[in-house]
């Protein structure tokens, strides 16, 4: 690891499964280096894989194959930025294509119950926009969704439904 901070995340077994797929799926994303146990411990023995070095949208990950203690939930995420509906199409597909779960407001998991907000500029600049009228609009349309629908976004900070 050459970065000073980088995010762990624990994964029961599987975690060269999600590098891959994150490094597959998401720009600016790879796998690194595959470490195996120099010795048995608590979930694992020596030789298996215990952890995994990759990046997504450039953040440093970690992933730890730490057993099935500890699982994922929404109190960490990422938040992938879009910059068009073809990319936030291509994105939620992948993550809820494969085995992924949707939920609320562009936020959906993925197979091994990682959160993603995969949220398009364009929502992020209406629902924060100087217009507070069309900013509400923007974010009651939100609401609405599960996967984030640009145009209709946008419909709704020109206040047409």
């Amino acid at each position: 690891m050459t970065s000073k901070n980088t995010i762990c995340l624990w994964y029961d077994g599987d975690a060269v499964d999600a590098a891959n797929f994150y490094a597959e799926t998401f720009p600016d994303s790879a796998v690194q280096a595959v470490h195996r146990a120099p010795g048995d411990y608590p979930d694992g023995k020596q030789g298996n894989v215990l952890t995994v070095e990759f990046t997504v949208a450039g953040i440093a990950c970690l992933g730890l194959n730490g057993g099935p203690h500890f699982k994922h939930n929404e109190s960490f995420s990422f938040m992938i930025a879009t910059d068009d509906q073809e990319e936030t199409d291509r994105l939620w597909n992948a993550i809820v294509g494969n085995g992924g779960q949707e939920s609320e407001c562009g936020w959906c998991k993925d197979r091994w119950g990682l959160s993603w907000q995969i949220a398009p500029r364009a929502l992020t600049a209406a629902v924060f926009g100087p217009d507070p009228a069309a900013a509400k609009r923007a974010f009651d349309a939100m609401m609405t969704m599960k996967k984030i629908d640009i145009a209709t976004i946008e419909r709704a900070v020109l206040g047409h439904n």
